[in-house]
Parts: structure tokens; C-alpha cells; sequence
């Protein structure tokens, strides 16, 4: 059994309170890193009362923040194991951000969600290409440019990382924007929901050297443009192409998608003459 407790994590991240650590933290972040794989068992509940130096009903409460939303299930008399990945609850809030902070060793997970992005977001821009308003495209504006800025500035000494995090949070803004253009109350709610898991693509793709960043900001400005234009069947292939940039850049081959992949863009009647 792996002691959670000399783990970075635990030291770093106090989530529960400020005087003890929090144990669903610490499993979280071994799970969703892949030290535990669906079908494991976790460590049970006296071993972790040892481990974290807090009593068992502490441990029972933190564990039943991972039964909540659907990692881990209680089986009586062999303790907490680790659920299928199809069976976890990704759009919750604590789901999406542990998977934020923690999922980027998890190739299956990354895979998952480029999938739905590739059914969901062609379709979305198409929609934002036909009802973005000027304020719409003033948000998805600077958004590009803050992308621009950051990827053309050079990181002050020491600071690479916060560049790539300011890029990045851009990025996300700029995918943001294209949901709240459609003005459908539902795909705006979505934006909010999808915006971690957006993110954790997002700042693993810009800092992947298999991507040259400059490419990958001109298929982001040839979306804007589309949209821009209101053209709906550019737009659509182009967030087609960014997130075929995104797949490259992660290595990982994203499958087909079900819904864009097999688009057949409906072409005007033709009435025979009499």
C-alpha cells in the first residue's frame, strides 16, 4: 500500500481545513494520475486513519466525497475501489477540477474528452457564425489577441510558466467565447461546466513541442475570421482544424468523430424546369 501521505500533494494542498489534510485530495490526485487504475482497491479505511493521523470518521467523510460523484464504491468487508472511468461524473464541478489539476498522465481521459469536443464544438462555432453579435466578436477578439500577445512576448526571467498559463487561459477564453456567440442559454451554461476539462487540453497542447505554436494560432484566427464572416461551413471546419492541432500536439489519436466527421452540408433543392 502506497504511504499518500509523503506525497507532494498532501503537503502542498490542505483542501478539507487548514488543520488537517485531506484525504479525498490526496486519493484524488492518485487516482486520476493512474496509480490506482478502475478495479483497484484504495487504501482502507484504518490504514488511511494511520496514514493522515485523523480519526475514521474524518476518513468516512472524505471518502464519501469520491462516492458522490461516482469514483470509488463502497463494497462491505473489502473497502473502496476505484469505479470505471465511464461511471465517474467528469461534469462535476470537484470532478472537473481534479481533473484540471491532475488527469494529465491519464492518456484515456484526454481521448474521451477530445472526443466530445470534436462531436460538440464544429457545431457550435457553425451556430456562432450565424448569430455572433458585435460584442460577441469583440470577446472572441481579444481573446485571440491576448493568445497573440503571450505567445509573442517573451517570458520574463524565470517566468515560463506563467506564460504558458496566461496563453493558455486566453485560449480557453477564446473556446468560451464561441459557446456564449451561439446565444443558446443551454451550450452558454455548457461553457462553464466543459471549461476545466477544455483547460487541461489546452495547457498540455501549448506546451507540447509536437505543435508549432504559430500554426496553431493561425487555425485560431482562421475560426475567429470564419465566424467573423458568417460563414457557418468554414467554421466548422475550422474548429475541426484546431482541435485536429490539439490531437497532434497530445499524440493521441482522437478516433472518429461520430457527428463532424461524416457532415454532409445540405446543398439548395434543385427544381426541375417545366
Amino acid at each position: 500500500m502506497p504511504n499518500l501521505v509523503g506525497h507532494q500533494y498532501v503537503k502542498d494542498k490542505t483542501r478539507k481545513t487548514a488543520s488537517r489534510p485531506s484525504v479525498a485530495e490526496a486519493l484524488a490526485e492518485a487516482i486520476f494520475s493512474g496509480h490506482y487504475q478502475p478495479g483497484d482497491f484504495v487504501p482502507k479505511e484504518l490504514a488511511l486513519c494511520e496514514q493522515f493521523a485523523i480519526n475514521r470518521s474524518a476518513v468516512r467523510s472524505d471518502l464519501r466525497q469520491l462516492v458522490d460523484v461516482g469514483i470509488i464504491e463502497r463494497i462491505s468487508g473489502h473497502g473502496s475501489k476505484v469505479r470505471e472511468h465511464a461511471e465517474w461524473n467528469i461534469l462535476d464541478p470537484l470532478v472537473t477540477e481534479w481533473m484540471t489539476r491532475y488527469a494529465s498522465p491519464n492518456p484515456q481521459l484526454q481521448r474521451e474528452i477530445l472526443a466530445f469536443r470534436l462531436d460538440v464544438e464544429p457545431y457550435v462555432a457553425m451556430t456562432a457564425a450565424k448569430r455572433a453579435t458585435a460584442k460577441d466578436l469583440v470577446a472572441l477578439e481579444e481573446a485571440f489577441e491576448g493568445m497573440g500577445q503571450h505567445l509573442r512576448t517573451a517570458p520574463a526571467s524565470g517566468e515560463p510558466g506563467t506564460k504558458a498559463r496566461l496563453h493558455s487561459d486566453f485560449d480557453v477564453a477564446f473556446h468560451a467565447a464561441i459557446f456564449k456567440a451561439t446565444h443558446n442559454i443551454v451550450w452558454a451554461q455548457l461553457s462553464h461546466i466543459l471549461r476545466p476539462s477544455i483547460y487541461l487540453l489546452v495547457s498540455m497542447s501549448n506546451v507540447s513541442e509536437a505543435d508549432d505554436p504559430a500554426e496553431s494560432l493561425e487555425r485560431h484566427r482562421h475560426l475567429m475570421e470564419s465566424i467573423r464572416a458568417r460563414q457557418p461551413r468554414e467554421a466548422f471546419l475550422a474548429a475541426q482544424d484546431v482541435l485536429g492541432g490539439t490531437a497532434r500536439a497530445l499524440g493521441i489519436e482522437p478516433g472518429e468523430s461520430a457527428l463532424g466527421r461524416e457532415f454532409d452540408w445540405v446543398k439548395p433543392a434543385q427544381h426541375p424546369t417545366s
